[in-house]
């Protein structure tokens, strides 16, 4: 899978479909929080989004029912490695690293993150 890169326009949005699996625009809009986009804005997005192959859109009539093309967790997979690529040169171990002694995390907290780790290494 190519690389998925939104801005935080279209995160927010993705959020909606996302969350709503299939959508139209007046329900969009309806959906946003105050104070609402445009409905020009959020149709542009949507045209971009849609060149970028991140949404698709069945037509009934005149009106469109938008839905995503990448899960939520593919999105997100996508946004850790690259972002574990970029800042700790492609090493989960400096990632996990900076992340432990970085963040304050409590002692059941870790113990939970070894657990999950120790289950992988099971698998």
């Amino acid at each position: 899978m190519k690389e998925i890169k939104l801005t935080d326009s279209e995160k927010d949005l993705m959020e909606i479909l996302w969350d709503k699996k299939k959508v139209f625009m007046k329900d969009i809009l309806d959906l946003y929080p105050d104070p609402k986009p445009a409905a020009t804005t959020v149709a542009t997005l949507l045209k971009r989004m849609q060149n970028k192959d991140l949404v698709g859109y069945t037509l009934y009539g005149n009106s469109r029912e938008y839905y995503p093309k990448v899960a939520k967790g593919e999105y997100f997979k996508e946004e850790m490695t690259s972002m574990i690529d970029r800042f700790f040169n492609s090493s989960v171990t400096q990632f996990a690293s900076f992340f432990t002694s970085n963040t304050k995390l409590t002692q059941k907290q870790l113990i939970e993150l070894r657990e999950i780790i120790d289950q992988q290494i099971k698998e």
